[in-house]
């Protein structure tokens, strides 16, 4: 590269982070520091169960005493974990290998039963064993006397809050339909719709920034853990539905047909080993991170040194796909510059982040998921009516299947629903899985469960999130099959001076390509194959609104809702950086004599930095960052999520096995991806580097096992912690 590009990203790395530097300043000077209120680091639950047998009250050093009767709730709860697991596994495994025989059925509105099974009938199998785990676990706790009633603050909290977001709501859907009056009888121009819902937003989300500020570790760390679980449901879904499952989620399913809907499993599925394996026992841990449970359950440094490490990489490669997503959204739906863009966009992360830690995001994402599941949901709703006549395209997209398969036959084209065209039921497999397990090891999400007040909310706000995610979820194969059947039916075979007017459009943004010129690859007839159409994964939500000739209010609010699924992610994974750094390597490791003031300005700090770093790397447009995320899973599960598991239910897991176990899981995903990645040949079954993590977590597994086998048990004191999780 040449000297002036270094000169200018010198320049432009001096512009931005001393413009946020001064900026953060200013905030940091006008708002009070953080106080470290008595308690706030203390990692029990602050209210004390109703016990059939009284506990030891905790010292801040030890672990209480296991009441006598925890072997028989330990049992119970295992004997309705196993079952709910397997079912898990055969609602996993079963509709995938019986794919193709189950296509030979059709099913309400024309679904192929295999592709709506692997579309609807998974996410709602889990959904449903989410929401049986919650009421049996209540009954159970129940028996044991150990499921107190909500205190009246709690209440308050949660009815304040449900009143002001269905008040929100309300406000937003009136708001559109303003706009659309304005734009329909009075002429306001696209452009200002766009500019007004972008303000708007915005201003919002600092408004509820400045006002949700915290002035406690507790606060800022995990929002004084008073979020309701319902409401932490609603938080949890938005930090988890990013820019890519808003935007490019549909586009994969578009382009690959059945395969895509490994996507769709893998990050649903993941909730159900959230709720039985994870949630519950770290909200009982208590603290700050989920690195505090590794360091406390393998004492050492080395476990959470890798552990913490291992966050910041995961979250890195997240967080600069979702400012990617910022700056995209920015320039093509605004016109601004793609750089003014991700600058814009990233200020508007860090309002939050930096001022107000996990409080303010908590309200702040709640906020964001209603504008992007609302968002989403618009435009591919009137589109189902208008091709239709029924406003469900949840359910109406069978008729779509229906009359794809007709017009694929027509054309000689492969089924878009059946199995396997270009993969490998293996690959289906391992990476629907290793998706299953990244997310449930991922830091961002698992933090949020420490931010409820009670074990009880925190099974309750996984089962919640899933089925505000599933809204999402189950809606976007239908975005797919929509516009499979509007180009089948009204683009392909057509003359290329004839096509709809929103395919000229979008072939400008460089989305669509309309390839019939032979030095493009086409034969030239003037009228357009289907092999001659090439679409961009991201067109198919952007273009949606358009497709069905919807007002540009519309437009404007996808776009809203396109940033709202950025915003609200790069939020999480920011704070979650933040904390590794101060918190977790810095307090916890270097000088655990560090103050709170200290620690809060370390993190704000480390959360600059991070934010520079992921704009520098977002403004060099990298094509490999797509990858680099579905990597991020698979680290996620070769590392963090063997280790919290067995950490939780083998009480010989060692200190030694969790380092030995984290490193070659590691190892193991990281040679794999660069063998398949460099040499796609030598891929294993098929499967293919984004999956490399199903290879490495069993490895470490095995690993962990083996060492720990070998050498000393744990502590009392560990074994102490153990049973303290195991029970609310």
């Amino acid at each position: 590269m040449s000297a002036s590009f270094w000169i200018g990203l010198f320049q432009l790395f001096l512009v931005v982070g001393g413009a946020l530097a001064v900026s953060l300043f200013i905030i940091d000077r006008l708002f009070p520091p953080m106080r470290q209120v008595q308690g706030s680091v203390e990692p029990y639950n602050l209210r004390t169960p109703v016990t059939r047998t009284a506990t030891v009250v905790p010292s801040p050093l030890q672990w209480p005493l296991a009441p006598a009767w925890l072997p028989q709730y330990w049992q119970e709860n295992l004997r309705l974990v196993g079952p709910l697991l397997l079912i898990w596994l055969l609602s996993v495994v079963l509709p995938v290998v019986l794919a193709a025989p189950l296509n030979q059925i059709s099913v309400l509105t024309g679904f192929p039963l295999g592709y709506y099974m692997g579309a609807q009938g998974t996410l709602i199998c889990f959904v449903a064993l989410t929401f049986a785990y919650n009421w049996r676990m209540r009954l159970l706790d129940r028996r044991f006397g150990i499921d107190p009633a909500d205190s009246p603050e709690e209440r308050l909290t949660r009815r304040r809050y449900s009143v002001r977001y269905l008040l929100f709501a309300t406000g937003l859907f009136g708001l559109m339909g303003l706009f659309i009056i304005l734009e329909t009888w009075f002429g306001l121009p696209a452009n200002l719709i766009d500019w007004s819902f972008l303000a708007l937003a915005i201003g919002l989300y600092a408004v509820i920034g400045i006002r949700s500020r915290a002035d406690t570790l507790d606060a800022y760390y995990v929002a004084d853990r008073k979020v309701p679980g319902i409401l932490n449901g609603l938080a949890t879904g938005s930090d988890w539905m990013s820019a890519a499952s808003f935007i490019s989620m549909a586009g994969a399913l578009y382009l690959l047909g059945f395969e895509g809907l490994a996507y769709i499993t893998g990050w649903t599925g993941g909730y159900v080993l959230l709720v039985l394996l994870l949630a519950p026992y770290l909200r009982k841990f208590g603290q700050y991170t989920l690195v505090d449970f590794i360091g406390a359950r393998y004492p050492g440094a080395g476990a959470r040194v890798i552990a913490a490490v291992s966050s910041i990489i995961i979250c890195f490669t997240y967080v600069t796909a979702q400012v990617t997503g910022i700056g995209i959204i920015m320039s093509r739906f605004l016109g601004l510059n793609y750089m003014v863009g991700v600058i814009v966009g990233l200020a508007a992360v860090l309002l939050c982040s930096y001022l107000g830690g996990m409080k303010a995001i908590t309200w702040t994402q709640g906020v964001q998921g209603i504008i992007l599941v609302f968002a989403y949901l618009v435009p591919v709703t009137w589109l189902a009516y208008r091709l239709t006549g029924v406003a469900l395209p949840q359910v109406m997209y069978g008729e779509a299947l229906s009359n794809i398969a007709q017009l694929e036959q027509a054309q000689g084209l492969s089924s878009y629903v059946a199995p396997f065209n270009d993969w490998s039921i293996w690959n289906y497999l391992a990476l629907s899985l290793c998706l299953m397990l990244g997310t449930a090891g991922m830091p961002h999400i698992l933090v949020r469960f420490y931010t409820v007040p009670t074990v009880r909310d925190s099974r309750s706000s996984v089962a919640w999130a899933l089925l505000w995610i599933c809204v999402l979820y189950l809606t976007a194969p239908a975005y797919a099959a929509f516009l499979r059947w509007e180009i089948l039916g009204s683009v392909v075979g057509q003359p290329v001076a004839e096509l709809p007017d929103w395919t000229n459009r979008w072939a400008s943004t460089g989305l669509l390509t309309i390839a019939d010129d032979p030095d493009m690859g086409g034969n030239g007839d003037g009228v357009l194959q289907y092999q001659e159409l090439r679409i961009d994964q991201d067109l198919v939500v952007l273009a949606t609104p358009e497709i069905a000739e919807l007002p540009a209010t519309v437009v404007a609010l996808v776009a809203a809702g396109g940033m709202a699924a950025a915003l609200s992610t790069a939020d999480g994974l920011l704070m979650v950086i933040a904390s590794a750094v101060a918190h977790d390597i810095y307090h916890r490791t270097l000088n655990p004599r560090a103050g709170s003031r200290e620690r809060l300005l370390l993190g704000r700090l480390a959360i600059l930095v991070v934010a520079i770093l992921a704009a520098l790397t977002a403004l060099q447009r990298l094509a490999i960052i797509v990858q680099l995320v579905a990597w991020a899973f698979s680290f996620a599960a070769a590392t963090i999520f063997p280790v919290l598991v067995l950490g939780i239910f083998w009480r010989r897991a060692n200190s030694r096995g969790a380092v030995a176990g984290m490193l070659s899981g590691f190892l193991v995903t990281a040679s794999y991806m660069a063998l398949t990645y460099l040499a796609p040949e030598w891929a294993i079954l098929g499967i293919s580097s984004s999956a490399a993590g199903i290879f490495g977590m069993p490895v470490n597994f095995l690993v962990t096992w083996l060492v720990s086998r070998r050498g000393p048990p744990p502590d009392s004191e560990v074994s102490a912690l153990v049973d303290y999780v195991r029970y609310p």
